[in-house]
């Protein structure tokens, strides 16, 4: 096929190299393109597609593989071959040392091979389930629980319980095998799945749980040990004690042996966990031994019952002890005697002995403890009988003989029960007996396929523990007693454990195999909780747990365990089996709670990472296990039900607030973007009432050369008036480029986020770049906020030294963002001065807040001042609103009707009407709009190029052909704008025909254009920053043809010769002036006068900011009037309303 081509090599390298210009080139082409290793963006051949590898072998492989078309993104962007086998080479390490998705270094050093994990389903899952659910409430209360709650209930509560479990695992199962899940188990899966919020919360309550879980085991050994395997090993004995005596004895017992087990437990996890790891089997051999004896004893009971007999008097059950046969008498040698049992309720051995009159009057009777399943014993069983405490434990079906006056004497010879009892009370301490199904989940590091086994071994763990515990009830009531099985320490059956009793060869097999499951169990739990406490830890989610995250060198939690131990003996010290169970019963439920609100949050969102390769999962199943959870927490008990919530809630506030913040693609911030979402959508369907009008404000802030803002007391105002309600936007603009500025609009956004942390303003920040600071600050405005929740107000500060002529930009930006804010409906507010404004450290003891209401604004001037004073900076400050008269107003119904107006806007303030009466407009009027237009002419020929005055020239001359006469433009306030440059026509030759009207007849409102006005834009003015010139000393140039002068302005109502004299020289000049700047100056004055007079000592002064005109040709003229109006006041907040009604009187 070669031979047909016509083209060289060298003519094909060519084309190669005009179409990979910028890659290097191969050794081969060297020659005939020399240079060309300077082309290209100057990355080195070296950077290979192997991430972090500058192996030459690997390079020149990679050369061969025609791949040159990536090779300058291989530094970041690894081949698919490479990813796809440290995929497959995945290990599972320890949750919390580092995140899962990253490999630790060990600063360099080498790490010794891991095995591959082998464990299956059964050695993996099935077998540690069985493990951790058969446990001690089996072999120590079950029985107890069938007596005193009857078959029928006992049942209920079973089938509930392991009900819930079931669901819990089948949501657990869907968790669990929806990805690789690493070492650190259930808190894994929760904390993964709905955010570290709740992932710390559950996850410190599964961890208290599994300590009191071991505390539970731990009383469960020492119960054991001392009422059945060597009773005479008791400290605090208990022969001849009663009632509470015996029961103080019995508990400081548990107590001191507990803390004995305790420590001697948590010194083996401490050397070793292999040890309890290697002892694991045994104690599984020892529980399924002990089931296995008490089946093969109901199948003996069939047809050779034990012999187990129980000693009634009355009804009444009888503590086997201290006697040998169950009668008053016997025939001995044709001789009548007493028993040992007639000394026990006699005081004496002879038949005429004074007896107790209930041993007198009621009969001796002996039945069988175990008789048998096929005895028919069930029907008796069926229903409960439950007791107080302290109550006889008594034989249904026999009489008594009771004497009515008499006070039960000798109740120590009686089986009493030792607590009341009641059906919730079951639930709670049955519970513990189905938890453990975590424990496969917890080992997803060693097993050889999680995926596949967790759900296989745990639902297979749970169906078999549950046929063992349904079966468990309808034997135990088939074939033992009912007394018997209400006798909760076997005192009946010659101090026996009930369920031993049962058991067939022998009920030591039972004795043995229950006490060394617990001793299993307790192991086990002190060897959990501390990994569990040190995953948490190593996250970093709670900052004050970080210390239990250390251990020893080989990653033992040593610190952890010292935790566990303690808060493990706190559950010892409770020293009641029957107290510790419903509060371990709470912690987990709550954790089996979120296991199924996750598995039902992620099924319901339909997240696109939701594929559990486990299909039998629906949210309803979810549902309704969570519904169980929560439901058996108020079963089981109420009260520790809202104490382990207040618990959860505390951790999930405190992570909340001050905890590290996590991202890992949980269900709940899932489930926020979608509640979002679903608000975003229902806000468009149509605007807030007035009553839900709240400032939803756009900050436009600036930064300087680094990055830092510049007034950031316009954030400290923002949270003045937020409160951190509603939607707050801190926004910047940069000029440039995105490309090239992108690390700058990242400073700047950091720089944003940080100062609004510190002024703690909750919010949004957003940087925009664009060529100019006018374009950036318009696209700001436009472009902020998503939907319905976009800002209505803007604030912007008050552009600084806008009379300086080097920097004639910023104010022509700040009145384009006015009239952008008015075209866009939005409010405006200003502050003037924000450098003196108080920051939210600060407080004012005492002081006004003026409102100067000139114009209707849709109440924006009412709000805002409440607002302010919600804050503690301006809660002691009292309100005043002044307003202004005209002459042909009545003041005094004027002030009546605002009082009234206020009194119905629940706003408490005092009011003031100013009468400000129509006056000639004075000579330092004239002077001042003078200096005004012939500095604004200054300005505009200083910066003004050669072509730019011929343009000049020319507008104006087009302007003096058509004098059309001008409206008033709208009333706008706002703070920054940011326009291009452009060339303002002279205000000084165009004159509209108000220029006819009177002097004498202007009045003050003409500086205020329109009573409806508009909301105001965001914009982000960058504005230069020398020393703004002292209000009241700024030099006012004057122009004429042949100079410049510097001049200051001469205070109003001069009157010396000389200023006489110069008013007068000006006459002529005065004809010549625009007299609506006239008008508009005259008011300004006047208005500046009384504010000045009347608020001079007020903290704040809101005022209505008058629009700019709508000719731009006056725009130098707006910002003047502006300076004379707040001209001598500290603090000025001007307002531009938004066009609507924001303050209402109806609720």
């Amino acid at each position: 096929m070669s031979k047909r081509f016509t083209v060289t090599a060298g003519d094909i390298q060519g084309e190669v190299n005009q179409l990979f210009e910028g890659d290097e080139p191969t050794p081969g082409a060297s020659a005939q393109t020399p240079g060309a290793d300077a082309k290209g963006d100057s990355n080195p051949k070296e950077s290979s597609p192997f991430i972090n590898s500058a192996d030459a072998e690997k390079s020149q492989q990679y050369d061969g593989k025609n791949m040159a078309l990536f090779e300058e993104e291989m530094d970041t962007i690894p081949m698919v071959s490479s990813l796809l086998s440290s995929l497959v080479n995945y290990s599972n390490v320890t949750q919390g040392s580092t995140e899962h998705e990253e490999a630790e270094n060990n600063e360099g050093l080498r790490k010794k091979p891991v095995k591959a994990p082998r464990m299956g389903t059964l050695m993996g899952v099935y077998l540690p389930c069985l493990q951790n659910i058969l446990g001690v409430i089996l072999f120590l209360r079950m029985t107890w629980m069938v007596g005193i709650g009857g078959v029928i209930e006992a049942f209920v509560i079973v089938l509930m319980c392991c009900s819930t479990t079931m669901l819990t695992a089948i949501s657990m199962s869907a968790i669990a095998t929806n990805g690789v899940v690493p070492a650190g188990g259930s808190y894994y899966m929760i904390s993964r799945s709905l955010g570290p919020e709740f992932g710390g919360a559950v996850g410190i309550c599964f961890y208290l749980g599994t300590t009191y879980a071991g505390a539970m085991y731990i009383l469960g050994c020492i119960e054991i040990l001392l009422i059945y395997i060597v009773p005479q090993a008791a400290i605090f004995k208990m022969e001849g004690l009663e009632g509470p005596d015996a029961e103080a004895a019995m508990l400081n017992n548990m107590r001191v042996y507990g803390t004995l087990v305790l420590s001697f437990m948590a010194i083996l996890v401490f050397v070793g966990v292999k040890y309890v790891n290697k002892l694991a089997l045994i104690f599984l051999a020892c529980v399924i031994c002990s089931i296995l004896a008490v089946y093969a004893g109901v199948i003996k009971t069939a047809f050779e019952p034990p012999v187990f007999p129980v000693c009634v008097l009355g009804n009444r059950t009888l503590v086997w002890k201290g006697f040998d046969v169950c009668a008053k008498v016997m025939e001995s040698e044709n001789t009548t005697v007493t028993t040992k049992l007639w000394s026990l309720f006699c005081d004496s051995e002879f038949l005429n002995a004074t007896c107790d009159s209930y041993f007198t009057n009621n009969n001796v009777t002996e039945i069988q403890g175990i008789p048998g399943v096929t005895s028919g014993i069930l029907w008796e069983n069926l229903f409960g009988n439950y007791m107080e405490k302290g109550s006889f434990i008594e034989k249904t079906g026999l009489s008594s003989v009771m004497d009515a006056e008499s006070v039960p004497t000798n109740t120590n010879r009686y089986v009493l029960a030792d607590i009341s009892s009641f059906f919730t009370m079951l639930v709670g301490i049955y519970f513990p007996s189905v938890t453990g199904i975590m424990a496969g989940s917890n080992r997803s590091g060693d097993l050889r396929d999680a995926q596949k086994s967790i759900p296989i071994g745990t639902i297979l763990a749970i169906t078999t523990t549950s046929i063992i515990y349904m079966s468990s009830v309808m034997l135990f009531g088939s074939c033992i007693e009912g007394a018997v099985l209400r006798d909760k320490f076997g005192e009946a059956v010659k101090g026996n454990l009930v369920i031993g009793t049962l058991a067939w060869p022998s009920p030591w097999v039972i004795v043995f195999g229950s006490f060394f499951s617990t001793c299993g169990a307790g192991l086990q739990s002190l060897t959990g909780a501390p990994r569990l406490l040190q995953a948490i830890a190593r996250d970093g989610i709670v900052p004050f747990l970080r210390v239990f995250g250390h251990g020893k060198a080989n990653g033992e939690p040593t610190w952890a365990l010292l935790l566990t131990a303690c808060i493990c003996e706190s559950g010892i010290l409770i020293a009641s089996l029957d107290s510790v169970a419903p509060i371990l019963s709470m912690f987990f439920l709550m954790c089996y709670m979120f296991v199924n609100l996750a598995c039902a949050v992620q099924t319901l969102l339909r997240t696109p990472n939701w594929r559990p390769r486990f299909k039998f999962y629906h949210w309803t199943l979810s549902f309704l296990g969570m519904s169980l959870c929560l439901s058996l927490m108020f079963i089981c008990s109420w009260y520790y039900a809202i104490v382990a919530m207040v618990i959860a809630s505390c951790i999930y506030k405190y992570i909340e607030f001050c905890g590290a913040e996590k991202e890992w693609g949980d269900g709940i911030r899932g489930l926020s973007l979608s509640a979002a979402r679903y608000a975003l959508m229902r806000l468009e369907e149509g605007p807030p009432h007035t009553k839900n009008w709240r400032p939803q404000i756009l900050v436009l802030v600036s930064m300087d050369s680094e990055m830092n803002v510049e007034q950031p007391r316009l954030l400290s105002l923002t949270n003045q008036l937020k409160a951190g309600k509603g939607l707050t936007i801190v926004g910047t603009a940069l000029v440039g480029t995105y490309l090239d500025n992108f690390p700058q609009s990242q400073q700047a956004e950091q720089s944003l986020r940080k100062l609004m942390e510190t002024e703690k303003v909750k919010g949004f920040s957003q940087v925009v770049i664009s060529s100019n600071l006018r374009d950036a600050t318009s696209h700001l405005l436009q472009a902020g906020g998503l939907g319905g929740l976009q800002h209505n107000t803007v604030l912007a500060s008050w552009p600084r030294n806008w009379k300086q002529t080097e920097d004639h930009q910023s104010w022509r930006n700040f009145i384009e963002l006015v009239r952008e804010t008015t075209a866009a409906s939005k409010a405006l507010l200003v502050p003037k001065n924000i450098s003196v404004f108080p920051s939210n450290g600060e407080r004012f003891t005492e002081g006004h807040i003026d409102v100067w209401w000139i114009v209707h604004d849709g109440g924006m001037l009412m709000l805002l001042p409440f607002l302010l004073r919600q804050h503690k900076v301006w809660r002691k400050c009292k309100m005043r609103i002044f307003t202004v008269a005209q002459m042909d107003d009545n003041s005094i119904q004027m002030k009546k009707d605002l009082m009234t107006f206020l009194y119905h806007l629940r706003i408490d303030a005092a009011v003031e009407v100013v009468e400000m009466h129509d006056s000639d407009i004075s000579a330092y009027t004239y002077e001042k709009t003078l200096v005004m237009e012939q500095r604004s002419e200054i300005l505009k020929q200083i910066n003004l190029t050669k072509n730019e005055r011929e343009r000049e020239i020319q507008s104006i001359a087009d302007s003096s052909r058509g004098s059309i006469r001008r409206k008033n433009p709208a009333a706008v306030n706002t703070q920054l704008s940011v326009t291009e440059e452009e060339p303002a026509a002279s205000s000084k030759d165009q004159k509209p025909e108000e220029e006819r009207v009177p002097v004498s007849s202007s009045k003050q409102e003409q500086l205020i254009h329109d009573k409806s006005t508009t909301p105001a834009t965001p914009a982000t003015p960058q504005s230069p920053t020398p020393e703004a010139l002292t209000p009241g000393t700024v030099v006012q140039m004057t122009w004429s043809e042949t100079k410049c002068d510097g001049k200051k302005v001469k205070p109003m109502g001069a009157t010396t010769e000389e200023a006489i004299k110069d008013l007068f020289n000006m006459k002529p000049e005065w004809e010549n002036l625009n007299q609506s700047n006239v008008r508009r100056m005259h008011t300004a004055l006047r208005l500046n006068e009384v504010i000045v007079k009347k608020s001079n000592e007020a903290k704040l002064v809101l005022l209505n900011m008058p629009g700019p005109p709508k000719n731009k040709a006056g725009d130098e003229n707006y910002m003047e009037f502006l300076e004379v109006l707040t001209e001598g006041l500290n603090r000025v907040l001007l307002v531009r309303g938004g066009g609507r009604e924001v303050i209402t009187i109806y609720s």
